[in-house]
C-alpha cells in the first residue's frame, strides 16, 4: 500500500517545515550550537560527500566531525532553490543549491586549503528527509560542489558582525 502525497495546503506546509529544518541546519552550523544540530536528523541518519565525516557516518560521527573541523572558523552557509519530491506523505528528496564560506581564525587552514584563510564553495545538497515524531527530519545528506574557490591569505581578516546570533532565536 502506498502513501498518498501531501497535496494543497498540507504539500505546501510540508515543504515550509522541510526548509525551516534545512535552515536550521545552517544556522546551527554557523553558530556553532553543536549540542541542537542532531535534532534535525532520524537516527539512522547517513551522510557523504564531506570534509568533517567518513562516507556512510552516522549522526554522531557527522556532528563530532563537524564541530571539530568548524570550531576556529567564521563560517556561512547558504542554501536556496529547494526542488523537492515527495515520494510519500512522510518521505521527501530535496536538492538544494549551496555556497558556503569558511574562513580559519587560527591559522590552521593551511591543512585544509594551503596557501590560504578559508574557502567559498558552491554545490548542491542531495538529501531525504522523513517525518519523525511529527517533524520533518534529514535521514539521508550528500554534499556535492561544483566549484571551491580559495580565500587568498593575503586578504585582510574577516571583522566580525556588529552584533551577533542570539542563538535560541526564534524559539525564544
Amino acid at each position: 500500500m502506498t502513501s498518498a502525497l501531501p497535496s494543497g495546503v498540507q504539500g505546501l506546509l510540508a515543504a515550509q517545515a522541510i526548509a525551516e529544518t534545512k535552515a536550521r541546519y545552517c544556522r546551527f552550523i554557523d553558530t556553532k550550537q553543536w549540542e541542537r544540530l542532531p535534532s534535525l536528523f532520524t537516527a539512522d541518519c547517513r551522510f557523504e560527500g564531506l570534509g568533517s565525516a567518513p562516507a556512510g557516518a552516522d549522526v554522531a560521527t557527522f556532528v563530532k566531525g563537524v564541530s571539530t573541523r568548524l570550531a576556529p572558523t567564521i563560517s556561512v552557509h547558504h542554501c536556496h532553490m529547494p526542488e523537492i519530491r515527495f515520494l510519500s506523505d512522510a518521505h521527501a528528496r530535496v536538492t538544494w543549491a549551496m555556497e558556503d564560506y569558511v574562513e580559519w581564525t587560527d591559522g590552521s587552514s593551511a591543512r585544509e586549503t594551503p596557501g590560504s584563510r578559508g574557502f567559498r564553495g558552491y554545490g548542491h545538497y542531495e538529501e531525504e528527509y522523513r517525518l519523525d515524531s511529527g517533524a520533518w527530519k534529514i535521514c539521508f545528506l550528500r554534499l556535492t560542489r561544483l566549484r571551491i574557490d580559495p580565500v587568498d591569505a593575503a586578504q585582510p581578516p574577516a571583522l566580525m558582525g556588529q552584533r551577533q546570533a542570539t542563538p535560541a532565536w526564534p524559539d525564544a
